[in-house]
């Protein structure tokens, strides 16, 4: 376990994109489900097996700490079994042609392993931990358990780092920047029910916007591409470059 920033290195120093280069992404639980993760809103998904109110709120971890570091733990050990597919590897080979910045909403690190070089997590990181007396004390743990027992340096018991439902979006401002500057805003895999990274299609007025879903239900003043995150993306790819 060692001990991290709490934000990415890229944010001090960020990219300067030429004119008409800067392509946004906002990605969900669809484009890591093509890798074999589950989600949580479909048929099957992980809120079938549990409660938003016993693993993913401030007051389940109150009630019931050893749950949620269960829950989270098997996450993890889930995530190490799992790589990157062709949908993760797309938006890398777009910063050939672009300033690709990634707006996630999924807390697991399959960006990153696909290599994709500006990656912003807005529910946090899957792969760390933080304390629960100084939300900057942040650490790298990997594939490992978080346990009842593990402490900070401070001597807090230690946390998911991630953001549950009722907490605030620290990361949020930072997307909404990026989005108001975005030539290219691209939505994949995520269902835009969760505000407020829904939101982030608004803020992305001056782009053009393109959405890859096999069943879309948003479609006004964005260009829809019916198709799972791989397939739509290849489709995204050959209309950019072509």
């Amino acid at each position: 376990m060692r001990r991290v920033p709490p934000w990415p290195a890229w944010l001090k120093s960020p990219p300067t994109p030429p004119p008409g280069k800067l392509l946004v992404a906002l990605t969900g639980a669809g484009i890591s489900a093509e890798s074999g993760l589950s989600t949580f809103r479909d048929s099957g998904g992980l809120w079938e097996k549990y409660s938003i109110y016993e693993v993913a709120t401030p007051e389940a971890w109150l009630r019931n700490p050893e749950l949620v570091l269960r829950f989270y733990n098997e996450r993890r050990s889930q995530l190490a079994q799992v790589q990157p597919n062709r949908a993760h590897y797309i938006l890398k080979e777009l910063e050939e042609h672009f300033t690709v910045i990634i707006i996630t909403q999924n807390v697991d690190d399959l960006h990153e392993r696909a290599g994709s070089t500006y990656v912003l997590h807005l529910h946090g990181h899957l792969t760390r931990a933080r304390s629960t007396g100084d939300e900057e004390l942040v650490y790298e743990i990997g594939y490992n358990s978080i346990t009842l027992q593990d402490r900070c340096e401070r001597g807090y018991p230690l946390r998911p780092d991630v953001v549950w439902f009722g907490e605030a979006v620290p990361a949020y401002p930072i997307a909404e920047s990026w989005a108001r500057r975005a030539d290219i805003f691209v939505v994949v895999g995520s269902s835009l029910q969760v505000y407020p990274a829904a939101g982030l299609v608004e803020e992305a007025y001056r782009a053009r916007k393109f959405l890859i879903d096999p069943r879309p239900t948003l479609t006004e003043g964005i260009e829809v591409i019916a198709a799972p995150a791989s397939a739509g993306l290849e489709r995204l790819k050959a209309i950019l470059l072509g």
